[in-house]
């Protein structure tokens, strides 16, 4: 694994380039040195290809998709110079509907009740001079319209206004055809597995990137990826700039760096093991100019620590089990947090069953998810599983009030294909904390519910239950609408803490992507 130490800073800034660079030159003259190179790459500006269809049996699979760069077809406009330059774009948005989802009290109209939009435009170009080079760059414009929570960005739960800013620029050296190695370095998208704890967050106005340094090896069936980074920090009215290169030394000065292994070529499906480290200085939560550093779709603001998460995931391919699929992920935690022993544990399974040979394609799956709390905040040691850089919202339930912390989660799904291109989707989520003696926390990681009940209270662990139905309608390639509806039934821990009135979410989608 890739670890950067705090020896100082200038060697923390640079060290990991340098090493990269020796390594770019590397991979170039091996790549440049053969002789009719067939074409292949690992591009994000694959966001111009067609919409998945969200029923795909690939949905836990984490297999290395290498993308082929997009021909000069009639099909793609934005394709030019027999594909050496390719445009893609994507424009989204969502009218939204909340009530009660953060304080679960009817008598009280606070800002974060009531119906907003949340529009979000992204523009990029992929560059692709010869097979072995890529240059990738995306523009991105994110506003909030008609809300009362406020326009900067993590206050009062807000998406905020963000009006242009660069949301990926990066050089990728890539040939896996040619060479099996590949360089990527710049500001990107980290995603791995299904994105537990390092994905996308692309439910969010924003998303998220990280500038990073990152090496490929890819085998037969099997792929290794080795990496730095530091998030990259969304500001209000100015650059987003990254988490470590802020150039005022306020922010949290983190380093997230990993070690991710991947195969399918079992006879089952997928196998992971990854090793990922959170190095950070400090929990400042403000910059110079007084906003957030880092919102909520980064990752924690506060708990400054150097810890390390070793974990597996496994994934039991259906077509390969006539059928059936199971997942499962389980990862631990060492190290030090806020300047105590951090010693926690967090686990996912998952068992169904998809009737591949009816026509609506239904899946029947049931799973449990666990990650581990704090029993005792004064004993010197904290065993609150931390959930790193997650995608949250498509796994604990849409209205976001749960993570992968302190949490006992029972989900059921029934997911199935009525026509080709529309896709119904219901879960039924059941919420217990793993210990009233932590608070239970929100899909950020970060805002607690409620706060912590005194001491010796006799409060239920039991929070609630969540309802979300889910209707995607994928009309044409370039076009999708989507629809959700949310229903939190309030549980005894909410009635033991304060208000505890049911809790509503409604949205509406259209998403056009070329």
């Amino acid at each position: 694994m890739l670890l950067i130490r705090r020896n100082s800073c200038s060697r923390k800034k640079w060290g990991g380039l340098f090493a990269a660079t020796l390594l770019a030159g590397s991979v170039m003259s091996s790549l440049a040195g053969e002789t009719n190179p067939t074409t292949t790459g690992d591009q994000t500006a694959a966001a111009s290809a067609p919409a998945a269809n969200l029923l795909s049996l690939d949905d836990g699979k984490s297999s290395k998709e290498v993308v082929q760069p997009t021909p000069p077809t009639p099909e793609n406009p934005l394709s030019f110079f027999g594909g050496k330059v390719v445009l893609d774009l994507q424009e989204r948005l969502r009218w939204e509907n909340r009530m009660n989802n953060f304080d679960f009290n009817s008598a009280v109209r606070s800002p974060t009740d009531g119906n907003w939009f949340e529009q979000r435009f992204r523009f990029g170009i992929t560059v692709t001079p010869v097979d072995w080079l890529t240059f990738y760059a995306q523009g991105q414009s994110s506003m909030e319209i008609d809300g009362h929570r406020g326009f900067i960005p993590g206050t009062n739960a807000a998406e905020g206004d963000d009006y242009f800013n660069l949301r990926q620029g990066y050089i990728q050296i890539s040939n896996y055809d040619v060479c099996p190695w590949g360089l990527k370095i710049g500001r990107q998208e980290l995603s791995y597995g299904d994105e537990r704890l390092v994905g996308a967050f692309d439910w969010s106005n924003y998303g998220r990137t990280f500038d990073a340094v990152k090496v490929t090896y890819q085998g037969s069936g099997w792929w290794v990826d080795a990496f730095t980074s530091t998030p990259a920090v969304i500001y209000q009215g100015r650059y987003d700039q990254s988490d470590l290169f802020n150039g005022t030394e306020t922010g949290r000065d983190l380093i997230f760096s990993g070690l991710y292994f991947s195969t399918d070529t079992l006879p089952f499906g997928t196998l992971d093991l990854y090793s990922f480290m959170l190095d950070q200085a400090n929990g400042n939560t403000a910059n110079a100019e007084g906003f957030l550093s880092v919102p909520a779709t980064t990752g924690d603001l506060t708990k400054r620590g150097d810890f390390v998460t070793l974990g597996t995931r496994i994934y039991g391919d259906p077509r390969k089990l006539n059928g059936w699929e199971y997942q499962g992920e389980y990862a631990y935690q060492v190290g030090t947090l806020r300047g105590e022993a951090l010693s926690a544990f967090a686990a996912h399974t998952g068992v169904g069953y998809n009737f591949l040979s009816t026509s609506w394609m239904p899946r029947l799956f049931l799973e449990y998810n666990y990650a581990s709390g704090d029993r005792n905040a004064s004993d010197g040691h904290i065993n609150t599983f931390q959930n790193l850089f997650p995608t949250n919202h498509k796994f604990y339930g849409i209205m976001d009030t749960v993570s992968w912390q302190n949490t006992h989660n029972l989900c059921l799904s029934l997911k199935a294909s009525p026509i080709r291109s529309l896709t119904a989707q219901l879960d039924y989520h059941a919420y217990w904390l793993a210990t009233t003696g932590d608070v239970w926390y929100r899909a950020n990681g970060l805002t607690a519910v409620r706060p912590l009940p005194p001491a010796g209270s006799n409060v239920s662990n039991y929070t609630g239950s969540e309802l979300d139905f889910i209707v995607t309608w994928n009309t044409t390639k370039n076009l999708q609408f989507q629809a959700g509806y949310s229903h939190f039934f309030a549980g005894a821990y909410l009635k033991d803490t304060g208000a505890y009135d049911d809790a509503n979410f409604v949205y509406l989608q259209t998403q056009i992507t070329f």
